[in-house]
């Protein structure tokens, strides 16, 4: 493992795929895996195919949602550190992170960068509805 030492409990920052996420650590399986609890979103995933990133022309263009609030996942322990800040309210993180990404695209002309802000758009609309 690293330097520092992890227990059950812990809040840690994890990443899950393209997304990075603060949480609580509920078990340790070393020396590969940590399965954490999600408290918040500091990252909102990528859109699009992981095997082939910032590749539009692709079979399948995946929308991908964020974790749920309390959801568990498996994430690699190497992505797994210490979380020592103020853990936000899920909604408002989910918000921002998705916020931040939804500006970043609208930067970036590319057709990756356009048909990522359609599957943003909408699930945008899918986590906000009232």
């Amino acid at each position: 493992m690293s330097e520092f030492q992890l227990k059950s409990g812990d809040l840690v920052t994890a990443a899950y795929k393209s997304g990075e996420y603060v949480g609580e650590l509920v078990e340790l399986y070393p020396p590969r895996v940590a399965v954490v609890k999600i408290l918040a979103v500091l990252v909102h995933p990528t859109q699009g195919d992981l095997h082939h990133p910032f590749a539009a022309n692709v079979p399948l263009f995946h929308q991908r949602r964020a974790l749920s609030y309390g959801e568990k996942a498996s994430a690699p322990l190497a992505s797994v550190r210490p979380y020592d800040g103020e853990v936000p309210e899920y909604k408002a993180s989910l918000k921002k992170a998705l916020e931040e990404q939804i500006s970043k695209l609208r930067e970036d002309t590319s057709e990756w960068a356009q048909r990522s802000l359609v599957q943003l758009k909408e699930l945008q609309k899918e986590y906000f509805a009232e």
